[in-house]
């Protein structure tokens, strides 16, 4: 069965090519398929790799549809490698609503966690973080009182864990909470003219 198949899961495929390529003797294996239709002994020969573990790789390979054995020849499966690689959706870029009014180092931060207009990743790193709350604060209007469930709506819009969101600008100083209500306490204002944020 090849890639192209009905039936076949490109994610399930992309996951079994990093499993079998993330090993060196497999790598060293699928390079020189990359180039010809070499025998097993003849990818052990030129890779070094000892005979029976390339047979034990070309077998994996085989057995998950990116390698044809075609007779003692052993050849990639090119339908299905392409297959994988257009069922791989580029990332979005990030909406310039998102980096409107932000500095350029803040803006590099937030491409690498925006996709579209969606946080795609919450940061680990405090730096990264504080610059990704900045720009969720811009969400929240200055002096407007919001009950949690505003609260919710909004950041959910940006990211499915709105809590850690809520609770990450409040920590952080970006938005008060005083009984059950929210107002936004830091971060910038933009009073720039541009597209709302």
């Amino acid at each position: 069965m090849t890639g192209t198949e009905a039936g076949r899961d490109p994610a399930g495929d992309l996951a079994a090519w990093a499993r079998l390529t993330l090993d060196p003797d497999r790598l060293a294996v699928i390079g020189q398929l990359a180039t010809s239709t070499p025998t097993a002994a003849e990818v052990a020969a030129i890779t070094g790799v000892p005979e029976r573990r390339v047979l034990e790789a070309l077998g994996a390979f085989v057995s998950a549809g990116f390698v044809r054995a075609e007779g003692a020849r052993y050849t990639l499966d090119l339908d299905t490698l392409r297959a994988l690689a257009s069922s791989q959706r580029p990332a979005d870029d990030v909406d310039a609503s998102v980096l409107h009014g932000m500095t350029d180092d803040e803006r590099v931060v937030l491409a690498r966690f925006f996709a579209g207009s969606r946080l795609a990743q919450i940061p680990l790193s405090r730096g990264k973080l504080r610059v990704v709350l900045e720009r969720l604060s811009l969400d929240f209007e200055p002096g407007v009182v919001y009950p949690e469930a505003t609260v919710n709506e909004i950041l959910s819009a940006r990211h499915p864990d709105y809590a850690s969101l809520r609770r990450h600008l409040v920590d952080e100083g970006y938005l008060d909470r005083r009984d059950g209500k929210y107002r936004r306490s830091g971060g910038r204002i933009d009073t720039s003219a541009g597209p709302p944020s």
